[in-house]
């Protein structure tokens, strides 16, 4: 069984502390660090497979150490935050952060969600029966299930791992329509309720990633007032 490295990024030491034994007991091997410069220093050194990253932090906060750590590294980001505005969401799911969970938060939904992005990362490149199937084409699309690379034109796109799912999602079935609800009960695994703006910053990202013209885009169109879709090509 492969045992997965967890960094826990938090400027309060006891939070730190007992997320680490929750973790530990969990089976996985945890990093510490208390502000944003000491977590990218570990990222450098070490190997990790998910980030939990707290949001107020000195010298380095979460969001700004995000934006660093999406320009070499799409390894799945639970974002830490007292606060509970949903602008708050949507600004961190913006910049990147693949889940948001406000405090106090519950230690066993924490670590359902630590397991579900966990999961969802490492079993995009699952082995199919087949190399039709571990590839995806559709017009200038190449999505290649096995090494979970996303090509527009020939062009490789970094992709979080939350924006691979649901462009794997969508390109699974060209043409249909999904509701932001279904995409967010299938990407999440969670109940959809409200869920509109979370998806809607996923699509927009997405957009900017693979259209050349994102406000008239060529792939994956938005059904107003239904959902969205991957455009068909033959």
């Amino acid at each position: 069984m492969e045992i997965y490295n967890i960094l826990v990024v938090d400027d309060d030491r006891e939070i730190v502390r007992s997320l680490a034994k929750l973790l530990e007991v969990e089976g996985y091997q945890v990093y510490k660090a208390y502000n944003g410069m000491e977590a990218l220093d570990i990222l450098m050194e070490r190997q990790v497979h998910l980030i939990l990253l707290d949001v107020m932090m000195p010298k380095l906060n979460g969001l700004s150490a995000l934006m660093k750590i999406r320009e070499k590294n799409n390894i799945p980001v639970i974002m830490l935050s007292a606060k509970t505005e949903e602008s708050d969401k949507v600004l961190g799911l913006s910049m990147g952060a693949d889940d948001y969970v406000t405090k106090p938060y519950n230690t066993a939904e924490l670590m359902a969600r630590v397991k579900s992005q966990l999961r969802r990362y490492f079993s995009l490149g699952a082995a199919s029966t087949g190399r039709d199937e571990n590839i995806l084409k559709n017009g200038g699309l190449s999505l290649n299930r096995n090494t979970k690379l996303l090509q527009v034109d020939g062009e490789p796109v970094r992709l979080t791992a939350t924006e691979y799912k649901i462009v794997e999602l969508l390109m699974s079935h060209p043409g249909y329509v999904f509701s932001a609800e279904e995409i967010y009960s299938q990407i999440w695994q969670e109940d959809a309720y409200g869920v509109e703006n979370t998806v809607m910053v996923h699509i927009r990202r997405i957009r900017e990633k693979i259209e050349i013209t994102p406000k008239n885009p060529k792939y994956l169109k938005v059904v107003w007032g239904i959902g969205y879709k991957i455009e068909k090509f033959e």
